[in-house]
């Protein structure tokens, strides 16, 4: 392993980049390890580069001065296409339009790899990823391959820590003891005027979701109580799901449009809460620090579940139970 980052107080300005590329749960779990590097390295100016899709969060972190979007995902479809080879030679240079001090692969996959391979280093920058697999985390070795510093971390690590200390072992301080996300968020109130407590249903895994009977039944529980239910869907199989809940709850349940990343930050930041699978919107809520139960069919939570106690999630096989979510939710909200 190389020698250390040099010591904050003897450096001026320090251009870093972040290679977070997707998905979007990974994203959100990234953000605090960037807010970590603006409060304890003097001189910090971070880029990031992210998926196209996931750049409209990205501009809502604190302090990311420059998002640089990529299109790795579908330029994988046809990798020797003309206009693939365009646009990722395109991609490049703007990339390499900056020399930076510190190239930071948070996600230790190939394709990131690949991209902090193609950034320009300054004269003495280094690029830093992980040196091994944690639990439950995708990694693969060549993101050890392109590091100048690879980072090990202990096996039993949560997505979110794991990033904070990488960069906390790159530039040499302390893991900060507060958490902050730095998600900002123009809150949508909604227009009913009742508060809107949003239901995350829709996961990329079918085996994630909760039975549409048991939304249906707290969703009439929380109508009871004076909420309104807002019905987010990133898929057509997921705005159907929200379609049918809709109607099977009444005029208190709202389909909400098919959003972008930022506009859809916004709309679950006017909401008083949220209730969700382990899905990216879930962690969104967590970000936002809003009251929030996250519903796991698995037992991974210790490693992308919120620990806030506003903010509870819950486990069972082969789902939990309504009763095991509304009482995590009068808790969450109890403690909110």
């Amino acid at each position: 392993m190389s020698a250390p980052f040099p010591a904050p107080a003897t450096i001026g300005a320090v251009d870093i980049l972040i290679v977070k590329l997707s998905s979007l749960g990974d994203v959100v779990h990234a953000m605090p390890a960037v807010q970590d590097v603006l409060a304890c390295v003097a001189g910090a100016r971070v880029d990031w580069v992210v998926e196209r899709g996931f750049a409209p969060l990205v501009q809502r972190c604190e302090g990311v001065r420059d998002v640089i979007p990529c299109e790795l995902r579908r330029w994988s479809k046809a990798p020797l296409s003309a206009s693939t080879r365009n646009e990722w030679r395109t991609f490049r240079h703007g990339l390499r339009a900056r020399p930076y001090e510190a190239v930071l692969d948070l996600q230790g996959l190939t394709k990131s790899a690949l991209v902090a391979r193609a950034a320009r280093a300054a004269p003495q920058g280094r690029r830093y990823a992980l040196a091994n697999r944690t639990d439950g985390a995708g990694y693969e070795v060549p993101t050890r391959w392109v590091a100048d510093v690879a980072v090990r971390v202990p096996a039993r690590t949560d997505a979110v820590l794991r990033s904070r200390q990488l960069c906390a072992a790159a530039f040499g301080y302390a893991v900060p003891p507060q958490l902050h996300y730095g998600l900002r968020a123009r809150a949508v109130v909604p227009e009913s005027g009742r508060p809107c407590i949003a239901f995350v249903h829709g996961t990329s895994r079918e085996d994630k979701c909760w039975p549409p009977a048991q939304w249906l039944a707290l969703g009439r529980r929380l109508i009871a109580q004076g909420y309104g239910i807002g019905l987010p869907h990133g898929t057509d199989q997921e705005r159907q799901r929200s379609e049918a809940l809709a109607f099977a709850l009444g005029d208190a349940a709202q389909v909400w449009p098919r959003l972008d990343l930022g506009a859809l930050t916004d709309r679950l930041a006017g909401c008083a809460g949220v209730i969700g699978v382990d899905s990216g919107l879930s962690h969104i809520a967590v970000a936002l620090d809003l009251p929030h139960v996250q519903i796991y069919n698995f037992d991974t939570a210790w490693r992308t579940g919120p620990s806030s106690a506003r903010q509870r999630s819950v486990f069972a096989s082969p789902t939990p139970s309504l009763e095991t979510v509304w009482d995590a939710w009068e808790a969450a909200r109890a403690a909110a």
